[in-house]
């Protein structure tokens, strides 16, 4: 986890200024419960709202998380990158950007 949080690029806040290093909260499901997690995120800086096993309900943080399910789904759609077909990195990574490009592309359309 903490490779994982070092890796996060800097967060714009709307703000003038240099941007923050990391964002401010993580959002985990129970299985990232445990006092090593909570101690490397409150090391970086990073409010951990992390479900507790067998005390919190995980429903709570799906009103967080949905976001990044719904657009996994919408990448789901993309019968090639659900199944990796491709043996190549490059080809993979550039089917990728295609398929961000058509969500993008889906999502302004649909707002204009």
């Amino acid at each position: 986890m903490a490779a994982t949080l070092d890796a996060v690029p800097g967060v714009r806040s709307g703000k003038r200024g240099r941007p923050r290093k990391r964002p401010q909260k993580l959002h985990a499901d129970k299985a990232y419960d445990h006092r090593r997690c909570r101690r490397e995120c409150r090391a970086r800086s990073v409010t951990p709202r992390i479900a507790r096993r067998g005390v919190e309900i995980s429903s709570k943080l799906g009103r967080h998380r949905w976001v990044v399910e719904r657009t996994f789904a919408w990448f789901a759609q993309f019968r090639r990158l659900a199944t990796r077909y491709d043996r190549r990195a490059d080809i993979h990574m550039a089917l990728t950007k295609l398929a961000t490009a058509i969500i993008c592309m889906n999502q302004i359309r649909r707002f204009c």
